[in-house]
C-alpha cells in the first residue's frame, strides 16, 4: 500500500497511509475488511478516503462540548480546500489525501459534499427533527454515497450503473448506521432524533418537554416499528443496488462491497426484532462472529458479488 508520489519523503507519506489504515481499523473495521478485498492499486485511495471519513464521522463523538466538535468539522472543511489548493497541512489524513489528490484526478465536491452535511448535522437541535426519510436518505447520500463516489473516481471507474450502484449502496449503509447509533447517541447526550417526525408521530414516540416536541428513543414496541419501516427502506435500496450488478463494471464491484455489511447489519436488526438496543448487536462484526463475516465477505468478493 506504498506508492504515493509527492514533494515530500515516501518515509512521511508511508506514515501518513499507516495512520489511516490504522484509524479505519480501529473506528471502521468492518469497512478495513471491505478495503483489504481492493486491488492493491486503489487501496492506497480506499483507506485515505475511508480515513477522512472516520476523522469526520468521530469529530462530534467527544464527551466534551459539541461546539469543540463543530470546530474540529469547520478545520476539515477548511482542510479540503487546502487540499485542493495544494497547501502543506500537518495532519496525516490529509497528507495522504494531498498525495491522492497529486497522483489521481479526483474531485473536490463529494469530500466537500460529506463534510458539510456532517457540519449541518453537527448544528442540529435535539427538536430538529427530520421531517420524512427522504431527509435522512440525503443525509445517507451525502456521508456515505459520496466515500463510494471518490473511490470509483480514484480508481478510474467512469460508469454510470456504478455510480447509481453506489448511490442506493450509500443510502442503504448509511441509514442503517445511523439505526444502529441511537442508543450510543442517547447514552452520549446529544440525543438528535434520526427517526422522522412522521414515522415517530405514526408509532408514538413523540413527547413534549420544556415546551419542544421531541422524540422518544427509549427501548419500546413503538420505536422497534419504526426503525422496522426504515431499515425496509433502507433494504429496498440494497436490492436497487443488487439489481444493477449485470450491468456494474467488473472493477466497479470491489468497490461496491459495502453492500455486505450493509445487509449483516439488516439480517441482525431482523434477528433481534429492530431492537436497536439489543446487546446483541454490539457483538462481534456487526452482531456476527468474526470468523463468519470475514469468510461470508471473502466469498463475496472471489464471486464478484457485492
Amino acid at each position: 500500500m506504498n506508492g504515493f508520489s509527492s514533494s515530500r519523503s515516501s518515509t512521511g507519506i508511508g506514515a501518513a497511509l499507516s495512520y489511516c489504515v490504522q484509524q479505519v481499523r480501529r473506528y471502521d473495521y468492518h469497512h478495513y475488511l471491505c478495503l483489504l478485498q481492493l486491488p492493491p492499486s486503489m487501496r492506497k485511495a480506499g483507506f485515505a478516503l475511508r480515513a477522512f471519513n472516520v476523522e469526520t464521522a468521530k469529530a462530534m463523538d467527544a464527551k466534551s462540548d459539541p461546539k469543540l466538535g463543530l470546530m474540529r468539522l469547520l478545520w476539515w472543511q477548511e482542510a479540503v480546500d487546502k487540499i485542493f489548493a495544494k497547501k502543506v497541512i500537518e495532519h496525516p489524513v490529509a497528507q495522504a489525501l494531498s498525495s491522492l489528490t497529486a497522483e489521481l484526478k479526483i474531485s473536490k465536491t463529494w469530500l466537500k459534499r460529506s463534510v458539510e452535511a456532517r457540519i449541518a448535522d453537527a448544528k442540529r437541535e435535539e427538536h430538529d427533527i427530520p421531517k420524512a426519510i427522504e431527509d435522512l436518505e440525503k443525509y445517507a447520500e451525502d456521508t456515505a454515497s459520496t466515500l463510494l463516489y471518490s473511490t470509483l473516481e480514484a480508481g478510474g471507474i467512469r460508469s454510470a450503473a456504478a455510480d447509481h450502484a453506489a448511490s442506493h449502496i450509500g443510502k442503504a449503509s448509511g441509514l442503517l448506521l445511523l439505526l444502529r447509533s441511537l442508543p450510543h447517541h442517547a447514552s452520549s447526550g446529544r440525543n438528535i432524533p434520526y427517526i422522522p417526525i412522521d414515522l415517530a408521530a405514526k408509532h408514538g414516540l413523540l413527547i413534549q418537554e420544556a415546551g419542544k416536541l421531541l422524540v422518544d428513543v427509549r427501548p419500546s414496541r413503538g420505536l422497534e416499528e419504526a426503525v422496522y419501516e426504515m431499515a425496509s427502506v433502507a433494504s429496498l435500496h440494497l436490492n436497487k443496488a443488487r439489481q444493477l450488478a449485470a450491468t456494474v463494471p467488473k472493477e466497479a464491484i470491489p468497490v461496491l462491497l459495502p453492500a455486505f455489511p450493509a445487509e449483516i447489519l439488516m439480517r441482525s436488526l431482523h434477528r433481534r426484532h429492530f431492537n436497536v438496543f439489543d446487546p446483541g448487536l454490539s457483538r462481534g462484526i456487526l452482531g456476527i462472529s468474526p470468523l463468519w463475516f470475514q469468510l461470508k465477505l471473502k466469498w463475496y468478493a472471489l464471486r464478484g458479488q457485492y
